[in-house]
């Protein structure tokens, strides 16, 4: 393999390592720290592409603009979707959990074929970052890519203070640990609960709506992101945001090197790389922490 094709493969697992980061940060948030299995995750990262795709012809080439509405959007939907339906899920047990949110897949699913259809669409990349830019003397690489790296990089290292440097992140660690504490304490436990969920649902969104550009917007976007994004979770160990990130560019590296040299096996690849670290350690990369 000529090294310019090594670089850019390299960069395209980054960027798709990052990309799962970010809807895997929220799933980590709602199932590892609030205790609920949301199937339905999946769906906020196509609603997100959805919205970008909506959202577009308003917009032109205000991209981020575009995406700073997208995001207080998702974050309202997130309010209202934990106080009608998740809000009553938390002392339920798992299989009531999954009954629940796989309807709401479905529900999602509908809405979208009457708003949508079920054509493929295109979201146009904004002119200012479109086309490529020469990266030293080896290659070239699409500048949108680059800015979604960049910008999951940033919203990884904003997602990674907040959790470990600020108030409200150690209510949320105390709050994942020990609830009745934290309760105890005074804390608004279902306030903390709804803000961590709409959290979420806004890093899945963000994804969708940064991925829609590079990857079209399709029927069914959000189920196949929601299996990979489950492995990401249970690799870097359930509650784990820096696991998470670890997980997820593994499994970009992974899947993209796969893709190259294992074509006809790439569909494997990810689980193995699963069975193959939680053989080594049953509780994650990083079982303890955030």
């Amino acid at each position: 393999m000529e090294l310019s094709i090594f670089l850019v493969q390299c960069l395209n697992a980054i960027q798709y390592g990052l990309l799962l980061f970010l809807v895997a940060s929220g799933l980590t948030l709602i199932f590892g720290i609030m205790g609920v299995i949301n199937l339905a995750h999946g769906s906020f990262y196509m609603i997100g592409a959805y919205m970008a795709y909506a959202l577009a012809p308003f917009f032109g080439d205000q991209f981020l603009l575009q995406m700073a509405v997208g995001v207080v959007l998702s974050v309202a939907f997130g309010f209202v979707l934990e106080w009608a339906f998740f809000s009553y899920l938390y002392q339920r047990n798992h299989l009531q959990q999954v009954l629940m949110t796989y309807s709401l897949i479905l529900v999602f699913e509908e809405a979208r074929s009457m708003l949508a259809g079920n054509d493929v669409h295109g979201v146009a990349i904004p002119a200012w970052l479109a086309g490529s830019i020469r990266l030293g003397d080896v290659m070239q690489y699409p500048i949108y890519n680059l800015f979604a790296s960049a910008a999951c990089i940033v919203v990884a290292i904003g997602l990674y203070l907040v959790v470990n440097r600020t108030r409200l992140g150690m209510m949320i660690r105390a709050g994942a640990s020990n609830r009745d504490m934290v309760r105890g304490l005074g804390i608004n436990i279902r306030l903390l609960y709804r803000i961590v969920f709409a959290a979420g649902v806004a890093l899945a969104a963000l994804a969708g709506m940064i991925a829609a550009p590079v990857s079209s917007v399709y029927p069914g976007m959000g189920g196949q992101i929601l299996i990979i994004c489950f492995v990401v979770v249970v690799i870097g160990g359930i509650g784990s945001i820096s696991g998470a990130l670890i997980a997820a560019l593994l499994v970009g590296f992974v899947d993209t090197f796969g893709k190259v040299f294992f074509a006809q096996f790439s569909g494997l690849s990810i689980y193995l790389l699963m069975a193959v670290i939680l053989i080594w350690r049953p509780q994650g990369l990083i079982s303890k922490g955030y």
